[in-house]
């Protein structure tokens, strides 16, 4: 069984064909880095999903997310699938934040199929911490039901940074390393049940439109160009892999040596280390504002140079089209990520809308492609 999750244009203006309509808004105070030991997670954008008997849509704006229900019968939920974090969270009916009041919350008592664990949580963010319990519970996506899935309910949520989002909680898809909560991550939990026909779930991003697609146990050869080109992970916590370089068109090279990059879709935009991203922004004329993002000039659009990651062998070219963001804001980010194999950097969604990505758990491999988006 293979779940598809489509975002599709035809969904944007109020209920029909089923569909249940989540509308998403620009999350305004959350442009800063959420960290949590090195794990990542960005409040930026959101996505519209449908699959063959179950219909989601969300707008396209802040962050990539998508419908899931726990517990019997079903409570639902929108969390982001974010490949730079590995557990499963939603807010407690028992929450007490502030964050929790505007979103929808567990309730255990309302559920046959629930389990109490009672052990304890934290997730440690740069702006504050996430505290809650553990417990299993009937999890559905799409038509995939995976069974006694661990997952934690939230009874405290930071300061403001959840206050403002539109999604409720985050459904991690990284490797078993990186958990905070007790037990298998919701893919291993797919791949142990034989809930899904291959290891693998694939990733098309959308480009300017609410049009994308995640699809759970396969990938879908109409919306990518062969060949795929696939890297090893270098180590199974993030879906690492090493970049051979950076190379900004006609001026610098950057990560010449070679270094390691995270392949996140909760991370909005292309983060890199401090030196790096500094020297990046000065060849692309980019000046900083009084919010910490940096303004690019879209007169010059057209005499911007090209960056391009060197990956595997195979070059991947961003237009200043593709790096420049809405409002004329650079798509490139300074984050300084320390590991034994040097600094790294972060692939997010300005780079993923534009290449087709495969997530092989079975062969512990990325794959990328270019995607085909229309024109």
């Amino acid at each position: 069984v293979s779940w598809t999750c489509i975002l599709s244009p035809d969904h944007q203006g109020g209920d029909s064909s089923g569909c249940i309509e989540v509308y998403a808004s620009c999350v305004k105070a959350a442009f800063s880095l959420l960290t949590t030991r090195g794990r990542l997670l960005w409040l930026y954008r959101s996505l519209c999903f449908i699959s063959d008997s179950h219909c989601v849509s969300v707008v396209y704006q802040a962050q990539y997310y998508g419908e899931i229900s726990l517990g019997s019968p079903a409570q639902n939920f929108s969390v982001v699938f974010d490949t730079g974090s590995s557990d499963l969270w939603v807010p407690s009916t028992y929450c007490v934040s502030q964050a929790c009041a505007s979103h929808r919350r567990f309730k255990a008592f309302q559920s046959t199929s629930f389990h109490h664990d009672g052990r304890t949580f934290g997730i440690h963010y740069g702006s504050g911490h996430l505290l809650g319990v553990m417990a299993r519970e009937t999890l559905k996506i799409g038509s995939l039901t995976t069974l006694n899935q661990e997952f934690g309910e939230s009874v405290y949520e930071p300061g403001s940074a959840f206050v403002n989002s539109k999604f409720d909680g985050v459904l991690g898809m990284a490797y078993p390393a990186l958990t905070e909560i007790l037990g298998n991550p919701v893919f291993d939990n797919m791949m142990v049940q034989n809930v899904v026909e291959e290891q693998i779930f694939s990733f098309f991003l959308s480009s300017g439109t609410p049009e994308g697609e995640l699809l759970l146990g396969g990938k879908d050869e109409e919306l990518y160009s062969r060949p795929i080109n696939w890297l090893p992970v270098t180590a199974k916590g993030y879906w690492q892999i090493k970049m051979e370089s950076v190379v900004v068109q006609g001026a610098m090279t950057l990560c010449p040596r070679g270094c390691q990059a995270i392949v996140d879709t909760g991370t909005s935009l292309i983060a890199g280390p401090t030196a790096d991203i500094i020297n990046l922004h000065q060849l692309i004329g980019a000046t900083p504002t009084n919010i910490g993002e940096f303004l690019i000039n879209c007169a010059r659009m057209s005499s911007l140079p090209h960056v391009t990651f060197v990956l595997g062998g195979t070059e991947y070219t961003l237009t200043a089209e593709r790096y420049v963001r809405k409002f004329c804001l650079s798509g490139f980010q300074a984050v300084d990520i320390v590991s034994p194999e040097g600094p790294m950097w972060i692939l997010g969604d300005v780079f993923l809308t534009e290449f087709y990505s495969i997530f092989d758990r079975g062969q512990d491999r990325v794959g990328f492609a270019f995607a085909k988006h229309p024109t």
